[in-house]
């Protein structure tokens, strides 16, 4: 009992109230009990045991020393006998069957279909039970439940240290990180400085230039202006040669230079948190020319044919496709001798290189790196192999293998779309499959070339089985759909750097140009009267105005002058 008492007193009970004395509590005071009367049956405080002991010489009290022989305070007696579930009822039953302590309730509720209940009235005649061993089981539990509670709760701060280790170990390397981002930012902020200084720097030059070439035309007009009611022969010839000179000179550099306006375009690297300690800056910098007109119509102005069969093609060129690098140099895939070539801006080969497959189309991935679509089904070839344009030389790198067939490629900001004849595909640059974007199984090469507007809103394919031209939008759902009677197999596929949208039908022979939303021919820039035979591929050329047009079976490109 006194066990019992401490470890309420401990919980902060107020089971003392049981002990308190009788003669104060009559008088209702609180007051403890330090005495038991065994033979009163009552409590006394250490005020009231004097009186007791006057009245009640014989009666022998029992102190706290002596607490086993007070009784079984009532706290006690309630907190053994009541009901966990019934706290109004006593435990008057056990029931063998559930092996349950049980009120009159909880027997008529839970234990009436059970065979043998039992009066605890009648168990303890014949049961006698061990306290003491009782008591030596529960300090063992109570112990080992200590134990576990300080091992616990040392856990619990041992946990807590560690979390206030690695918050501390985070915000460092959120500090590293911000640190990183620093250099990241200063560098690409320098970048975009010597990006800006670059053109500012270029077009300054043309500009003092246009304003030197100005003023010497000035001069020489104020010149020859004073002289011509003179009669001053020699004078007149200076001046007329003079005039030629730089007459020629302004027009070369008008013919040289591009009139092109740019700017300054950001792109956020898509890979920045993955691979934030190794990049070099945040993004691309690069200089964008300013969006022109999408559906201004081309005119052509005049044509010319190139050679571009080396003497180590063993077959007939067919050029599949033709890339024109910001160097202003010209990529071209021969199709039937399995190569990529490079021409000068002469259009005159300077470097080749072979492929493992059939070159179907190229698209440029940086300024001086291509990817090239290649295929040979006969061979399993089903790849991207990527080129770099070094030096005037072409250098293969990489390759994606792919799980279906490889016909069309074009990319825009990180996006890679990838035809396969009858589906339209989305990779990330490193050969991940975002996306199925579009499917069209209705025929052999429903989804055959493809390409992708300047804003990266649209994509344009090519349905050579059915002559159509369609324009999807960026989640693949279609936004429109071209036929024209002039156009029959379309092959080749373009979007200019301004939008305008190009394709080349190789069984009508043209070239046609396309309003930007795919919906109407805007017009025909090249024709079989024109030596458009079997146009397979067809690109525009901002450095030089003009469209480039590779034929089937034919070692020539046709490049038309357009304006």
């Amino acid at each position: 009992m006194a066990t019992f008492l401490q470890s309420t007193i401990d919980k902060g009970s107020d089971i003392l109230q049981d002990f308190l004395c009788s003669t104060c509590e009559d008088k209702k005071l609180d007051n403890m009990a330090d005495f038991y009367c065994e033979t009163c049956v009552k409590f006394y405080c250490g005020k009231c045991i004097g009186m007791h002991s006057q009245l009640f010489i014989k009666h022998a009290p029992y102190g706290r020393g002596d607490l086993k022989k007070w009784p079984v305070a009532k706290q006690v007696e309630d907190f053994l006998l009541k009901c966990d579930v019934h706290k109004d009822k006593n435990l008057e039953l056990f029931c063998d069957n559930h092996i349950e302590l049980c009120c009159t309730n909880c027997a008529i509720l839970n234990h009436r279909h059970c065979q043998k209940i039992t009066l605890i009235s009648d168990i303890v005649k014949s049961q006698s039970t061990d306290l003491q061993q009782l008591s030596v089981s529960i300090q063992t539990i109570l112990k080992e439940l200590k134990k576990l509670q300080d091992n616990q709760e040392a856990s619990i701060q041992y946990v807590q240290s560690s979390y206030d280790e690695q918050l501390h170990k985070i915000q460092n390397t959120r500090r590293e990180i911000n640190v990183a981002l620093d250099t990241i930012e200063q560098k690409t902020r320098k970048e975009m400085l010597d990006t800006l200084t670059k053109l500012q720097a270029s077009t300054k030059s043309e500009a003092d230039k246009c304003i030197r070439l100005r003023d010497e035309l000035k001069r020489l007009r104020d010149a020859t202006q004073d002289i011509s009611d003179k009669s001053k022969q020699e004078l007149s010839f200076i001046a007329t040669r003079k005039c030629e000179g730089i007459i020629k000179q302004s027009k070369t550099f008008l013919n040289s230079t591009l009139q092109d306006k740019f700017y300054i375009s950001f792109q956020p690297n898509s890979e920045i948190v993955q691979y934030l300690t190794t990049l070099s800056g945040l993004g691309k910098i690069e200089p964008m020319m300013v969006q022109d007109n999408p559906n201004k119509v081309i005119t052509v102005q005049g044509k010319s044919e190139h050679n571009v069969k080396i003497s180590g093609d063993s077959n007939e060129c067919n050029i599949s496709a033709i890339l024109v690098l910001p160097a202003k140099q010209v990529l071209v895939a021969d199709f039937n001798n399995k190569s990529v070539k490079l021409l000068d801006q002469q259009y005159q080969v300077v470097s080749h290189c072979s492929v493992t497959g059939y070159p179907l189309v190229l698209c440029d991935i940086t300024p001086s790196e291509v990817a090239v679509a290649v295929n040979e089904t006969d061979m399993n070839i089903n790849e991207v192999q990527f080129i770099t344009v070094n030096n005037r030389q072409l250098v293969l790198g990489r390759k994606l293998q792919l799980q279906h067939a490889c016909i069309g490629i074009a990319f825009q900001k990180g996006d890679m779309y990838i035809t396969d004849k009858t589906a339209l595909y989305k990779y990330t640059l490193n050969g991940k499959l975002v996306s199925k974007m579009y499917k069209d199984t209705s025929g052999r090469y429903t989804v055959f070339k493809c390409a992708v507007s300047p804003t990266g809103d649209k994509l344009y394919i090519s349905n050579l089985s059915q002559d159509k031209l369609l324009t999807l939008a960026r989640d693949g759902s279609v936004l429109a759909t071209f036929t024209d009677h002039a156009l029959q197999g379309p092959c080749g596929l373009h979007v200019t750097p301004a939008g305008q949208v190009l394709v080349s039908g190789w069984e009508s022979n043209t070239i046609l140009q396309v309003d930007s939303e795919g919906k109407r021919k805007l017009a025909t820039l090249g024709t079989e009267e024109d030596g458009v035979v079997e146009p397979v591929s067809v690109c525009y050329n901002r450095h030089t105005a003009s469209i480039i047009v590779g034929l089937n079976k034919k070692s020539s490109i046709i490049v038309f002058k357009v304006e």
